[in-house]
């Protein structure tokens, strides 16, 4: 029996409570931290951040209005029109006022937990409207005991540290194929060998 299931065995006899977003994340609109110029460039330092599959815009050298985050204290930013989200643990300005920033009411949950549980969350909005208050934030989660939750998310950030590691070696060998298929496929050396004037020893080209 692994740890987890000695923890739910013993800490969740009669099952687990679910609790809507709403009752264990505050959320803070973004309107003193969305960046006022679009001109970004890679010199400058601080992000620029959507929250849909882009992530990282750009950078801007903007210092107002800067949210500070860290590993100490981080954030999930929100959507609230496609409902996508990122765990964020550097300073950042955003882009627009769709952005939403979640933090954890108070210490009953671990806030990396309550991240790895929005992800099980099956939504696809139907329209282009605020999604967080209308919406997502009914939507429920289970909260089982600190421990539990404490085994959930480490067992969930190994896997997500081996995928980074699995994600990075897949990348050098792609890379890897593509320089030898490159070399192997390229005939130039050899075609140029093979035209050699044996007389002359010039090589035709």
């Amino acid at each position: 029996m692994s740890e987890l299931e000695k923890l739910i065995k013993k800490l969740c006899p009669n099952g687990v409570e679910y609790k809507p977003l709403d009752d264990v994340l505050l959320y803070e609109q973004p309107s003193k931290y969305i960046v006022s110029s679009t001109d970004y460039m890679d010199k400058y330092t601080i992000p620029v951040l959507t929250a849909g599959q882009t992530f990282i815009l750009g950078y801007t050298n903007e210092q107002n209005g800067i949210y500070k985050a860290s590993k100490e204290n981080p954030v999930i930013i929100f959507d609230d029109f496609t409902t996508s989200f990122h765990w964020v643990e550097f300073d950042f300005k955003v882009k627009s006022s769709a952005v939403k920033m979640l933090r954890p009411k108070n210490e009953s949950c671990v806030f990396k937990y309550l991240y790895y549980a929005m992800q099980t969350i099956k939504y696809s909005p139907a329209d282009h409207t605020r999604q967080w208050i209308e919406k997502y934030s009914k939507f429920t989660v289970p909260i089982p005991p600190l421990p539990v939750q404490q085994e959930i998310v480490r067992i969930l950030d190994n896997f997500t540290e081996l995928t980074k590691e699995l994600t990075k070696e897949l990348t050098a060998r792609k890379k890897q194929y593509e320089h030898y298929r490159d070399v192997l496929l390229s005939f130039d050396d050899i075609r140029a060998a093979d035209q050699t004037d044996n007389g002359g020893g010039i090589i035709i080209t």
